[in-house]
């Protein structure tokens, strides 16, 4: 029967301690890279069977993914509603076990096209983009590669996975709600040309009025309403007619459109009803409260991951838009109609 091979017997053809031949095999440091060296071949040409430590603890190292999250400086300064679902991408990726690198971009480098240092410092696996950056960086930004997942956006050119709300059916049922009261002189609020979700609540609030056979009125249609005081109060004054209610496409216009009303002299919601999207803090706080479609941002970050964790391991497979269902809450700023004496 053959003999088994041990350290011993290594350590005896090269002349050194049994401890020098466990600290090369075992990868541990005490030992030149040379004497490892020529630990490990003699254990090969005897026949010795070793776990090398060292390469598994290189392999684990390769294998830990670098996650980087990209976004425009303006994207992180709105922490009630992007900075929820940024912890929640950090909770998942720290569950999963991998690395975040977190990189504002500015707007000198979005319009010169320049991407982060860490594309080039760190090695990346890949990248989940937070909201709408723009279409040209963005695009860069996929051309490196990198499997990218984008949040709260998408575009017809960049053909990336997205994770979206659903937004032109979250519309709609928000201003279902106000037509259900018996509203049909209804309001629209924002700036469509800020982000597709809000061009998409847009066509729900009219999809809505056609379902229920009501024409929309071109004056009641704020397509490019900036969120102050200013806009909303210029625009109300310009109007011949007033609305019964409002449809905003965010809770910082229901906000303001609350607070204008309330100061021209309009009781909320016995004279007119509000309704706005996001069920972020301002529509809270808000007094009364303002009903609002209430988007899962935890629910968010959870699938940015999960799906960004798939398109890492199915390069080749087709690009998918994930939507995101949302949730009427209704609070007390919509109520029935005022009837007219």
């Amino acid at each position: 029967m053959e003999k088994k091979v041990t350290m011993q017997d290594i350590a005896d053809r090269l002349n050194i301690s049994k401890n020098s031949v466990s600290q090369a095999l075992s990868g541990k440091p005490g030992v030149s890279e040379e004497t490892r060296r020529l630990v490990q071949n003699t254990a090969d040409e005897l026949g010795y069977s070793y776990s090398n430590s060292r390469n598994q603890n290189q392999v684990e190292k390769k294998t830990l993914k670098n996650i980087a999250l990209i976004a425009s400086d303006y994207a992180f300064s709105l922490k009630s509603f992007f900075g929820e679902i940024y912890l929640s991408i950090e909770k998942e990726l720290r569950a999963r076990g991998m690395n975040l690198f977190i990189e504002p971009i500015d707007s000198i480098s979005i319009d010169n096209l320049t991407l982060p240092s860490l594309f080039t410092n760190h090695e990346i696996d890949g990248v989940i983009i937070l909201s709408h950056i723009s279409t040209d960086y963005t695009a860069k930004i996929i051309s490196t590669g990198i499997p990218t997942v984008l949040i709260d956006h998408h575009e017809p050119s960049l053909q990336s996975d997205s994770i979206l709300t659903n937004n032109r059916f979250g519309a709609f049922t928000a201003v279902e709600h106000l037509i259900q009261l018996g509203h049909q002189d209804i309001a629209f609020v924002g700036d469509v040309d800020i982000s597709p979700s809000y061009q998409e609540r847009l066509e729900g609030y009219l999809l809505a009025l056609r379902r229920y056979r009501i024409q929309p009125k071109e004056a009641f249609m704020f397509t490019n309403a900036q969120e102050n005081l200013n806009e909303i109060n210029l625009f109300i004054d310009n109007l011949v007619d007033q609305p019964s209610a409002w449809f905003c496409v965010n809770d910082g216009h229901g906000f303001l459109v609350t607070s204008v009303l309330q100061q021209r002299g309009f009781k909320v919601p016995e004279d007119v009803s509000v309704c706005s999207f996001d069920n972020g803090q301002l529509s809270q706080i808000a007094t009364p409260g303002i009903t609002t479609m209430d988007i899962d941002l935890n629910y968010y970050g959870k699938k940015a991951v999960e799906r960004l964790c798939w398109r890492m391991e199915n390069k080749d497979e087709p690009i998918q838009e994930i939507l995101l269902p949302t949730k009427l809450i209704i609070r007390e700023s919509t109520a029935q109609k005022k009837q007219s004496e």
